[in-house]
This record gives structure tokens, sequence and C-alpha cells, in this order.
């Protein structure tokens, strides 16, 4: 097969559209071709990445492999994909300019102007080439965030286009996706605002081979025939996606509308399978008969985006246990009082990651509150630091906390390790990626697990202080799990617990759809058992 082969994906008329779910999605059905897909996201902000912006802007930040702190849409891409990805996946406006002032300085460009165009775009081109190279794909997709239009995406957009120019139209397509509006008590599917988006690509020089049109319904066959009238697609490149119950369908509808063959016939490829496995595992989603009920207990649920790789993390376990897992999101600081009333007949609870003093105590008393009542409990990053803290608090009897939260508490459970002190820059003292972990055999996290020596994806600064290890141990609190140097402790359980345990990594990091996080399994079937015990 020819190599350097790409689709760009982009977005008009408004952000939001799910662009990131289209463009795994499509990786997916080439993956199941059986060609090698890679993915990039790019992000047209002036941050270098993700790590220092607020869940609440931007949603989630996803920890990849080597440690870098990039967009949710990478999450996504890994899911369906099944890979790892590195941060040169992900390209963003401030890491650009970064390295082109940077060979700048060093006189890289023997004394010439500097400007946008050759050396931004060329910069950026040189960079999506690379990545599709190293990875070793047949297929390259380039998602390019914001909206057709959004000033800071010109650059970008400008790179793609002379991309397309070098490497030839055969090996490139262009995906746009757009809103299909409808107006008014008729519901008349409304294409002005997808004329006028495609009108703003064109000029830029870039023309669309595949409109994607976002829609509360599919589209009509009128609708479809004047979007490639208008904007000189054929009628077989508009394809209809609807609002779907999962975003694990949106593949099957593309497959469905005929864009793999599509796509087949535009890259002159063959295609070669089918979408068995992955339909089992969507009408596992679709179709499971139990319910759960879990609690989130966090301090970004109002968006819940913020929590998007733990949600599907659920998805995939629930598939795999026939249980539609539902979620109740709980505001930390709703807890803070005392009233845990908003905790009753959950068959679950869960703290997840988080930075800062603001709902800690709303989480330690959830945390109580499962260990106690002999709730199922999963405690993620801080809610592992927590539970420690928790467990100190009220078995031990300590007056301790996390430094984080305390800077002057007398016990300091959790806090900053020598190593760590006298780094300044932010993110510095951050244990970042994948590390591996020593777990110990017999324990629940052995029997998760299956094995005695794992890795997981980290997003940390604080840790168990050592001094307090044995004490806590003595009193039921049990490290299963510890870094491979035997410096930082990474799993927590209470043995006498039915379900009891908490990660100082992020396992919803590396969930996959047909490959459920073990933690997160474990979690789900126990507290699933104590649903039906409930019932009984």
């Amino acid at each position: 097969m020819p190599e350097g082969k790409y689709i760009i994906v982009t977005g008009g008329v408004l952000s939001g559209l799910g662009k990131g779910i289209t463009t795994s999605s499509i990786g997916l059905l080439l993956k199941l071709q059986g060609y090698k897909v890679t993915a990039i996201k790019i992000d047209p902000y002036l941050n270098c990445d993700a790590g220092t912006m607020n869940p609440f802007q931007h949603g989630e930040v996803f920890v990849l492999e080597d440690g870098g702190e990039v967009d949710l849409d990478l999450g996504n891409y890994e899911r369906f994909l099944d890979v790892n990805l590195s941060s040169d996946n992900n390209i963003t406006t401030g890491k650009v300019y970064k390295s082109v002032i940077e060979k700048e300085r060093r006189g890289d460009y023997l004394g010439k102007t500097v400007q946008i165009v050759p050396h931004i775009t060329d910069e950026i081109r040189e960079w999506i080439k690379r990545v599709a190279k190293n990875s070793g794909a047949d297929i390259c997709l380039v998602e390019i965030g914001g909206t057709v239009g959004d000033i800071e995406s010109m650059p970008f957009l400008e790179a793609v286009r002379q991309l397309h120019r070098e490497v030839g139209h055969e090996n490139v397509v262009f995906l746009h996706t757009t809103l299909i509006p409808v107006i008014g008590v008729v519901g008349e599917q409304k294409t002005k605002p997808t004329q006028h988006s495609v009108k703003e690509l064109r000029a830029i020089g870039i023309d669309p081979d595949i409109i994607i049109g976002r829609a509360k319904e599919p589209l009509d066959k009128n609708t479809k025939e004047k979007i490639a009238l208008f904007c000189n697609v054929p009628v077989e490149g508009v394809i209809s996606v609807p609002d779907v119950e999962s975003i694990y369908e949106v593949p099957l509808l593309l497959e469905r509308q005929g864009l793999t063959d599509f796509l087949m016939k535009r890259f002159r490829i063959e295609k070669r399978n089918g979408l068995k496995e992955w339909e089992d595992f969507v009408n596992k989603v679709k179709n499971a008969k139990e319910r759960v009920k879990i609690g989130i207990v966090g301090k970004y649920t109002d968006l819940s985006d913020s929590y998007i790789s733990i949600v599907e993390a659920f998805h995939h376990a629930g598939a795999h246990l026939g249980t539609k897992v539902e979620i109740k999101w709980v505001e930390a600081e709703d807890l803070e009082n005392g009233d845990l009333s908003l905790l009753e007949e959950l068959h679950g609870i869960l703290v997840p990651g988080g930075f800062g003093m603001r709902g800690a105590d709303g989480k330690i008393n959830s945390i109580r509150y499962a260990r106690e009542n002999n709730i199922p409990f999963l405690g993620i990053c801080f809610g592992f630091q927590l539970a420690v803290v928790e467990y100190g608090k009220n078995v031990l009897k300590l007056d301790c906390s996390s430094t984080e939260i305390e800077p002057e508490t007398e016990h300091p459970i959790i806090t900053i390790l020598p190593e760590q002190k006298g780094i300044e820059n932010m993110g510095g003292t951050m244990r970042l990626g994948a590390y591996r972990i020593k777990i110990k055999e017999g324990t629940l996290a052995h029997r998760l697990y299956g094995e005695t020596e794992i890795s997981e994806r980290h997003r940390h600064r604080y840790e168990v202080n050592p001094e307090y290890i044995s004490e806590l141990e003595k009193n039921g609190l049990i490290f299963s799990g510890i870094s491979s140097d035997k410096i930082r402790m990474e799993i927590a359980e209470i043995p006498s617990h039915r379900f009891f345990i908490a990660s100082q990594f992020h396992p919803e990091f590396k969930s996959r759809p047909l490959h459920p996080a073990p933690l997160f399994y474990g979690f789900v079937k126990a507290s699933l058992e104590k649903m039906k015990e409930a019932t009984d």
C-alpha cells in the first residue's frame, strides 16, 4: 500500500459537534479493515499542553504513556483504536510556536525573516508527516480543533492545504463535520449553515470530499441531495450522524451508510473485513439487563467531560457484565455538612482524582460512609490519598491530613516526598505517565489483575508518607501495590471489606471497550452483587 495517506477532519458552524468521536470511529473502521491507523489532534490554543487547564474550561486532562497531558479527544482515539499514543500526537499552537522560536534563536533560519507562512506552516506540516511516519501507520487521521473561520485555526488549515498539494489528491481526504439545524414547527432541516461553512473552507483552498451532517434525527434524502449539490460533493459522501444512545454506535452508523466503501474507493485500497466483534460489544452496551447505581463524588460534576474516561470505563466494564451503570453525580461540597442522604441507595461509591482542598471533607465523608456501611468503593488518585487520610482520622484516630489540604497538619499522612522538594516549574513535581507497579500475591488487586507486575498511568504530586505505613497496615489497611522502586504506595485495600480498593494511578486511562480496566470490572461486579443482595 502506498505510504502517506491522510484523512483531515475539520468542523464548521459551531464547536462541540463530536469531531473527536467521528475521527475515532473512522479510525476504527479502517483498523478493522486491517490497516494500521494513527491519529493526531490539533488544538489551536497557545498552551503547550492541557496540563494546567481547568477541567471546567476544557474537560478532562488525559494522560498518555509518556506522561503527556493532552486533550480528551486523544482518550477517545486510544479507546476506539486500542493504541497507545504519544505527546507528539497532540499538536498545539504553543508547541509549534515554541519550536519555531527556539529554531530562530539558534539561528537555524540563517537570518531569514521568520513568518507564519512558510515557517509556522512548514513546522505543522512536517510534524504531521513525522508522526505518521514514526507510527508506521498506513493512514493518519488529523483532527483540527475549533471551527473553520476561527483566526487561531488558520495556520493549521493552510498547513493541511499545503500537505494535500505535496502528497497528492489520491492520498488526502478532507472530511468536514457540520450542524444541520431544524428550525420552527415545520421541522425542516436547514442546510444553509453547512453551505456557508463549506464556502469558507473552499475560500481557504480546501474542498471537502465528505460531509458529516450532525442533527438530532437522520438526514432525509432531500437534505443529503441539497448538501451534495451546493457543496460539490457526491451524495454518497454526505453522511448522516444523528444523536445515538452510545458513542460506540457511531462506527456502525458510518459503515451502514457506506463510508468505509467510499474511503476505500477514494484511496484505491481494498476492503477486507466486517465489524462482528464491535457489533457484539455495542449490543452488550445497548441490551444490558441489569442496572446498578454508582455515585461519583467529585468537584467538577457540573461538567461530565471532566470525568469522561471514568464514564467510559464504566461503559466498558458494564458491557462485559451485562450491566448498565447509572451514574449519580454527587458534588463533594454538598456532603461537607454531614448530611449523607445523597449517598443512600447507591450500590457503589467512586471518589475520583482532583486537586486542592475544595470538597475534600465531603469526599472523606463519602469514603467513611462506604467503609462503615460495607458499600463497594473505588478511589482514584486524590481518592486514594483521601482514603488513607480517612483511615488515619477515623480508625487510627490521628489528627491527620494531606499537606496539600493542611500544610501544617500535625500528622502529614499524605505529603511531598523529600526528593520532590525544590522543584519550581508547574508540573515539575508531578508524577506523570506509565510506571511499573508490583502487586502482592493473595490480595484483591492480585485477583483482579491476575499479575504480580503491571503498568498504569499516573498524574499526581503527593504520596503516602512512609512514616505511617506500618501503623496503617497494623490496623487493617493493606498496601497491595507498590512502585517498582519500593518507595511509593500504589494500591490500598481493606481485606475485611466486601470491596474497598483505591489506586494512586488512573486505571480509567487504559480501559478499552473490548478490554475493560480490571479495577473497574471488579468494582462494577461488586456493585452488581450489592444490588442483587439489596433486592433479594
